[in-house]
């Protein structure tokens, strides 16, 4: 690893770790959320930004992902730590269940039947046969956890630093992943499935194996929201959720890390700008503001970054190096 990639990653570090100690309360609240919802878009990116499999149904994992926690805790007295496998592993059970219709659908028709994935999810919570696990309509009441003794952080700077690390290793994961012979794969798919199989490439394999991971993913997120928010319920997992965060994926710019980031600022900050700028009417406010977002940005949040970084260093006056060589071949 070179100096500069060395000194980049502890930039990182410090400008990730600084909030837990410069901001407090709802902030540092909203700042969690912000990565949980991030986690969960990364998810969502991997099938559908990557893959191309058009999901409108990840709300639905992030539920099973939160009742998976909550139950383990409130009804096992299991760690939070502990939870989170077996939350990403639930969701990522029915994320391979639901890959196998994948086989056959595409487009509008596989968007279809995630919607009703999502929208069943929350009818199934509510359950009489489920409630003594559920708690029904009631929903499940979590205990968060509390620092160690030994670190001196209060309860919120704790889930914040626990949400940050658990965030920074699914990024790695994921980073590694969508390296290579599997990236390629997972393009290929998407955008020529034909040509993709002619190649040799195992579309089954590829496609269930998209959503198991994009579910684990994304269950893992809800684990970590109902740590965070102390409560689970199916009203809280409504299909709005899965829109909220198809339009994050959008916002932020499909088939790109950094773009997840984007779409969760996005998803955690905007509603709350659009209901402060008008109390009355909230919704036009969101919906123009996203419209506005897609028309100036239309790859994405990551694309305009990167065509601005682009600009900025077309721009950059050249080094004396580069004026040497210029001088040289305009004098030959």
């Amino acid at each position: 690893m070179t100096a500069r990639r060395i000194l980049a990653l502890l930039l990182a570090v410090a400008v990730l770790v600084a909030p837990a100690f410069l901001t407090s309360g709802y902030v540092l609240f909203q700042l969690t959320s912000t990565a949980i919802y991030a986690i969960a878009i990364l998810g969502l990116d991997i099938v559908t930004g990557y893959t191309g499999q058009v999901s409108l149904g990840h709300g639905a994992f992030y539920a099973i992902g939160a009742y998976a926690t909550a139950i383990l805790m409130a009804n096992f007295d299991w760690p939070f730590w502990a939870t989170l496998p077996v939350a990403g592993g639930a969701s990522a059970l029915v994320g391979f269940l639901i890959g196998f219709p994948a086989l056959r659908l595409s487009g509008p028709y596989l968007a279809l039947v995630t919607l009703a994935l999502a929208t069943a999810v929350p009818q199934i919570l509510r359950a009489k046969a489920l409630e003594a696990w559920t708690g029904g309509v009631q929903g499940i009441v979590v205990t968060p956890p509390s620092a160690p003794s030994f670190l001196p952080l209060s309860q919120d700077q704790y889930l914040y630093l626990c949400t940050i690390v658990v965030a920074f290793v699914l990024y790695l994961l994921a980073d590694n992943m969508l390296r290579g012979r599997q990236r390629r794969a997972m393009i290929a798919i998407r955008d020529h499935a034909l040509a993709a199989e002619a190649a040799g490439i195992d579309i089954a394999r590829v496609k269930t194996r998209a959503f198991a991971v994009s579910a684990f993913f994304t269950g893992i997120a809800g684990a970590l929201s109902a740590i965070v928010v102390q409560f689970v319920a199916p009203d809280s997992f409504s299909v709005t959720l899965s829109i909220a965060l198809f339009v994050g994926l959008v916002v932020g710019g499909a088939a790109s890390l950094p773009g997840t980031v984007i779409g969760a600022l996005f998803v955690q900050f905007i509603p709350n700008i659009a209901e402060a700028a008008n109390k009355s009417a909230p919704g036009v406010v969101y919906g123009a503001l996203l419209v506005a977002s897609l028309y100036l940005m239309p790859s994405g949040g990551a694309g305009a970054l990167r065509h601005l970084l682009h600009r900025i260093r077309s721009h950059r006056p050249p080094t004396t190096e580069t004026a040497k060589q210029g001088a040289t071949i305009h004098v030959e």
